[in-house]
């Protein structure tokens, strides 16, 4: 891994153990140990210089049992030499009532001048959570002393909040929250996804030369989406496109009962940048979308599939039959256009049946579906696979998707992208700015807007006799994903908080990831 991957791709605790065990077996366990802990210790000082000298403070440390609190022992000597006064809490005793921990650590710590107590100092203005590491698993019952904490400490977390399962982010039983965790070796998955996430605070990676032996394989990590990921998937036009190299996109969208969907999908599609957008639909919708936006097109029956590069299903569509009868007319279409990408979402996902998905997967149709919780639950109850009921979230997302070749993103607060491959993305914005009703149809359209572009991209590699490969649909989706919740917190912070307004926002956003140096700062004016 680069310095840049370290913060840009996550993998399990689990992994980061492996990784770790040719070192050890080299004898280099110490160096780890003491590289870990002034890591902690450096940023536990810059925590403590944010509110005034650091000289003088008080820091304490939960310590267990383990190597985690070895680290946290290292660290508070390395403190301790800064003048800072260092407290080391022993959270498990043996059947004497000596302390149960790491005697080297100890032994520096007392070499230092720091000292021991039963309980964190009222005083203590910073408190290192060293309890538990990477290889807990199970329920965890906060100890006495993490109960008592100062009410205005800061905690610091040193590799994983403790209660934090590593692998998954799961919290089973109680788990401290702490304001920053430094995290050794790799970005650990567990503080990205589920709970994990929220206990986390601000997450630092530190290098202590793992990189070599942590895994390669996309199946087995997971990928952080960020700027410079979503300009990679979603880069800007070329200086000589058009409005079919930027991608065609039909938008099979709301209905007489549901109207609205249609009007916000295509949104979502024009404002993320595609070339043209296509709406099929009612004569309602059809008008509601052409008094909107001007610049798309309307029709009953959608374009030609031969100028389709993506098609937008599901959002708003109303009766059974109306809704089959227009889901069985994008089926038909991607017949003649395989290589067109798909994007089913909402109603679509109610229709969707296994046979469907191995007739495209057979066709080699890019398939993204965008399952909120609910959803989920259901498609697998009627679509099942092996492996999907699994408690981990991305295990089950890999799962499913590896026995349906289809792409899945699971909608939510750390929003999940997986691919058939198990390629997996997650991003992490997209709180409740955008928990409105609507902003998942803007969604869909723009994801629909980013795979048009990349299929529009490598139609025109294949003309030129070049082998572009597999479309890399996890990635796209999770661009678009990340530039939805980047919209909303955008818009947000500008004062405005509807779902009509996101596609301004959106569209702003967009046009700060391709132009960075000309777009305007504030998404919404």
């Amino acid at each position: 891994m680069t310095a840049d991957d370290l913060t840009r791709i996550a993998v399990t605790g689990s992994a980061v153990r492996t990784a770790e065990e040719p070192l050890l077996a080299a004898g280099r366990g110490p160096e780890l140990m003491r590289a870990a802990a002034w890591a902690l210790a450096e940023h536990a000082a810059a925590l403590l210089r944010e509110r005034g000298p650091v000289a003088g403070a008080t820091v304490a440390a939960l310590v267990g049992p383990g190597n985690n609190g070895g680290d946290a022992l290292f660290a508070l000597a390395f403190l301790r030499r800064r003048g800072v006064a260092a407290v080391a809490v022993p959270v498990r005793r043996d059947d004497d009532g000596a302390p149960r921990w790491h005697a080297e650590g100890w032994a520096a710590l007392q070499a230092a001048g720091g000292r021991r107590a039963d309980a964190v100092p009222p005083e203590a203005a910073l408190v290192v959570d060293g309890v538990l590491g990477t290889g807990f698993t199970g329920e965890y019952e906060l100890p006495a002393a993490a109960r008592a904490l100062p009410a205005d400490a800061l905690v610091l977390a040193c590799d994983v909040p403790s209660g934090v399962d590593a692998d998954t982010g799961e919290v089973r039983g109680e788990a401290l929250r702490a304001d920053a965790t430094v995290t050794f070796g790799a970005l650990k998955s567990g503080l990205v996804l589920g709970e994990g996430a929220a206990r986390a605070g601000t997450v630092h990676v530190v290098d202590i030369g793992l990189g070599p032996h942590l895994p390669t394989s996309p199946a087995v990590r997971l990928g952080v989406m960020d700027e410079a990921a979503a300009r990679a998937a979603h880069p800007a036009p070329a200086a000589e496109a058009h409005k079919y190299t930027r991608g065609v996109v039909a938008v099979v969208a709301g209905s007489e009962r549901y109207p609205g969907a249609a009007v916000l999908a295509s949104a979502g599609a024009l404002h993320t940048g595609a070339g043209m957008v296509h709406h099929a639909g009612p004569q309602t919708t059809r008008d509601l979308v052409l008094t909107a936006h001007p610049e798309a097109l309307v029709s009953a029956k959608g374009p030609e599939p031969s100028r389709a590069d993506a098609w937008v299903a599901g959002p708003g569509l109303d009766t059974e039959h109306d809704a089959r009868r227009r889901w069985a007319g994008v089926l038909a279409a991607l017949e003649e256009r395989p290589e067109a990408a798909l994007l089913a979402d909402a109603s679509a996902l109610a229709l969707l049946t296994a046979a469907e998905l191995r007739s495209l997967r057979a066709a080699g149709t890019p398939v993204v579906l965008t399952p909120h919780a609910g959803e989920w639950s259901r498609l697998r109850e009627r679509v099942p696979a092996d492996g999907a009921d699994a408690a981990d979230p991305l295990a089950a997302l890999r799962a499913w998707t590896a026995e349906h070749g289809a792409t899945v993103l699971l909608k939510g607060p750390r929003t999940l992208v997986v691919a058939p491959d198990g390629e997996a993305w997650v991003v992490t914005g997209g709180g409740p700015d955008l928990a409105m009703g609507g902003t998942g149809d803007v969604l869909s359209g723009a994801i629909g807007a980013v795979l048009a572009a990349d299929v529009a991209r490598r139609s025109r590699a294949r003309r030129a006799g070049e082998d572009p490969g597999p479309a890399p649909t996890a990635r796209l989706a999770a661009a678009a994903a990340w530039l939805h919740a980047q919209a909303g917190a955008d818009q947000a912070r500008a004062g405005r908080i509807t779902t009509a307004t996101l596609p301004t926002a959106l569209g702003a956003r967009v046009a700060r990831l391709w132009w960075p140096d000309d777009a305007e700062p504030e998404a919404v004016q």
